[in-house]
């Protein structure tokens, strides 16, 4: 009977993290042009109305970049906002908001 409890406790738990996972994504790159080498990556999810993502890279001379922000939808309006540091250091916060 444990036994039983026990795989069908691991049962329900992978189930709910599929379901998580369903909603969660992954991405990643990089190209070379004539100024050099340039990479980025970014993941994020998605659960109960809000995202979060977050992203970054390097840049052919070696500055990176980075990324993250959250946002939801609710009643007809989406709003959104975050953090970002761009490749000279220099950082900056930001938010936005639209409804139709």
């Amino acid at each position: 009977m444990t036994k039983l409890i026990a795989i069908s406790a691991l049962a329900v738990a992978l189930s709910i993290g599929a379901a998580a996972e369903a909603n969660a994504w992954t991405r990643s790159g990089s190209f070379t042009g004539p100024r050099g080498a340039t990479s980025s990556s970014g993941s994020g999810s998605c659960a109960n109305g809000s995202c979060s993502a977050q992203r970054g890279g390097t840049g052919p001379k070696g500055n990176s970049w980075s990324h993250s922000g959250s946002g939801s939808c609710s009643g007809g309006t989406c709003s959104w906002g975050g953090q970002a540091t761009g490749p000279r250091g220099n950082s900056y916060n930001y938010s936005a908001s639209v409804s139709r």
